[in-house]
This record gives C-alpha cells, structure tokens and sequence, in this order.
C-alpha cells in the first residue's frame, strides 16, 4: 500500500546500554544498526552525546561517526547533538569539517544547549559555562562563522578559519525540546528538529514559530523541521504494547533516580504490581512520548503526528531490551512505509 505525501524517516540513537549488557556491545549495536538504517532507506541516523551515565554509552558523537561513515554508504550522519556549551566553537567546527572531507555530502551538525548531564559533570567539561542564552548565542555565531568561513573584521574571524577548507558544509540543525533554540535556528537561518520524546507539550506551536520567524540563509532557503518521538513497532499489538511500558517504566525510574538500565519484558509487569497510583499515572505521561503498535499502527500515529508539527520528516528514537526487537521495529517501519534506499539517493543529489 503507498502512503500519500510520503515521510521522510530518520533514526536518533542514543546507544542504550541494557541490563545485563556493556557499552562496548552498546556500541558495536550502534553500528549494526546504522549499516541496517543504511540499506533500509532511512534518511538520517543521528547519534547522542551524554555524560557520566551507565544506561547510555555515546559520549563523543564526532568520535562514534567517523566510524559510522565508514560503515554505510548513503544515509546522512550527524550529531543528535554536540552540547555546544560544553565546547570551544572553533572545535566543533574543525572536528565536523573534517567529518564533512571525509563524508562529503552526508555530514549533519546537530547542536544542543542541555546539559546533557548533571551540573556537576558539566561544570567539570567546562568549568566556564554559565547555562546564559547569551553565551549559546554568540557561540552559536562563532560556528557558524567559521563553517561559512566568514571574514568579520575586527574580530577572531578575521584571522583564524577552522581546517580542513573543504568545498562543502556540514548541514546545520538546532535541537531543541523547549522551543528556545528553535529561535536561534529561525535567527541563523538553521534547520530545527523537535525532541518530542523528551517534551511531548507545545511542540508544533514551537515548529510554528520557528516557521514563522525563519530568516533565510545561504545554506537554507526555506525553513526546515522534522520531530523525534519514541517509536515501538511490533508484529502484534500485544508485543508493541510490552515494548512500551517497558521503555515507559524505564522513564519513570529514571525520573525517581534509578539509573539501573533497561531490563527485560518479563520484569515489567512485576516491578509495576508495586508502584503508587500517582506513579502509575506517570507511567500514562511517558506513554505520550511516543507512539507503538503494529506497522499499520504506528504509520497512522506517525502521520498524524507529522500532520499536527507540519513536518515531512520523523526521527524514531527506539529503545529495547532486546536488540533484536530494535532491529525489527526499524525493519517494520521501513516496510510499511515503503523506504527505499535508490529513492532516498536520488533525493539527496537534486
């Protein structure tokens, strides 16, 4: 059956590490997952930067994609994103140049303002940040700068330019789960890309505004969003609705300070026999983070969601005990909404 108005889909991966597993299997998951993604034709496979955590193994995304370039052949690869504040911009910018010279084409610059951590831990990756707007704005400023290799006089871009020179630029995205930095992206004439996953509250009224506020730029003429959302595709609604309330319970203890990782499905219905009504009605909020059922399922949900954002492009965020039900989830929704790799090559030349 052929979906009108086609979605574009793309993966967000933050290489979860699962009960009874190791960063190292997380990340050799990573890069099984985005040779899949690769040959499905999914657009995009960004991966996460976070820090001092047991659950989640990427911490340094320029690391873990000059490895994945090497892995596919065709998909876009970017951050989903470099903490800008915890870095120097001329860094960023050198560190995605040289991305860019090796994969050219095929680079996406995802840029974040959160923490990505606690304030501890932030303070010691850069004891200088202040968390101030005005800060992330002229940072911000300075990237894109020297990925333009703009001349201002007066100022440090006049005498430094951040190497490799290569003929093409990383495409520029803010990301936001507040809307805030989709300002800034709508300022700097950047792409912006929603965390629904994160804040399931006023997204389209934040891409709205981001629409509406946009300034073209030399990289982007036109404003352009897409929105990330937990995805869990099943075979069955039965699996689907296991997958969820595992990542939902996952959510909730991780809201009420147990980093343990996430655990298998048996283990669910167990540890939910013993929470408190207002945690069960949390567990109900988490579930607005997302979407699952079925392919037929979940297309519609996923429509309907891009509908309401009026966006053409879906970020799934898939997170499992099982790898292989990861894998399948990806591979279902390739199915039902036809994605196809030539289709998808095509389209990244014009």
């Amino acid at each position: 059956m052929s979906t009108p108005n086609r979605l574009h889909l793309s993966v967000l991966d933050q290489s979860p590490i699962r009960q009874g597993g190791s960063a190292r299997q997380a990340l050799q998951e990573t890069i099984e997952l985005a040779r899949l993604a690769d040959r499905l034709g999914y657009t995009r496979y960004w991966v996460s930067e976070h820090h001092n955590t047991g659950t989640l193994a990427g911490s340094a995304p320029e690391v873990l994609l000059a490895r994945l370039g090497a892995e596919t052949t065709r998909i876009r690869l970017g951050s989903g994103g470099v903490m800008l504040p915890h870095y120097s911009a001329l860094k960023v910018a050198e560190n995605f140049r040289l991305l860019e010279a090796l994969y050219p084409g095929r680079i996406d610059l995802g840029i974040g303002r959160a923490p990505g951590t606690d304030r501890i831990t932030a303070h010691a990756l850069n004891p200088h940040n202040a968390f101030r707007d005005e800060d992330f704005a002229e940072q911000l400023m300075d990237l894109r700068a020297f990925l333009r290799d703009d001349v201002v006089p007066d100022t440090i871009h006049a005498k430094v330019k951040a190497a490799p020179f290569v003929d093409t630029v990383p495409e520029l995205w803010l990301l936001s789960s507040s809307g805030q930095s989709g300002l800034f992206a709508a300022h700097v004439g950047a792409a912006f890309s929603f965390a629904h996953f994160i804040n399931p509250n006023n997204g389209p009224a934040m891409v709205k505004l981001y629409k509406e506020r946009f300034k073209p730029s030399p990289e982007l003429a036109v404003p352009q969003a897409n929105v990330a959302i937990f995805v869990l595709c099943a075979d069955t609604e039965a699996k689907a609705n296991e997958l969820a309330d595992a990542l939902a319970l996952q959510m909730l203890k991780l809201e009420t300070g147990d980093r343990t990782p996430i655990g298998p499905l048996e283990t669910v219905r167990r540890y939910q026999q013993h929470l408190e009504p207002d945690l069960l009605a949390r567990l109900d909020y988490h579930r607005t983070r997302m979407v699952s059922g079925t392919p037929e399922q979940v297309r519609a949900q996923l429509e309907e969601l891009a509908a309401d954002y009026g966006v053409d492009e879906v970020t799934a965020v898939t997170i499992t005990h099982d790898f292989q039900d990861r894998l399948r989830s990806y591979e279902l929704l390739a199915e039902v909404f036809e994605l196809n790799p030539v289709t998808q090559m095509l389209a990244q030349a014009v």
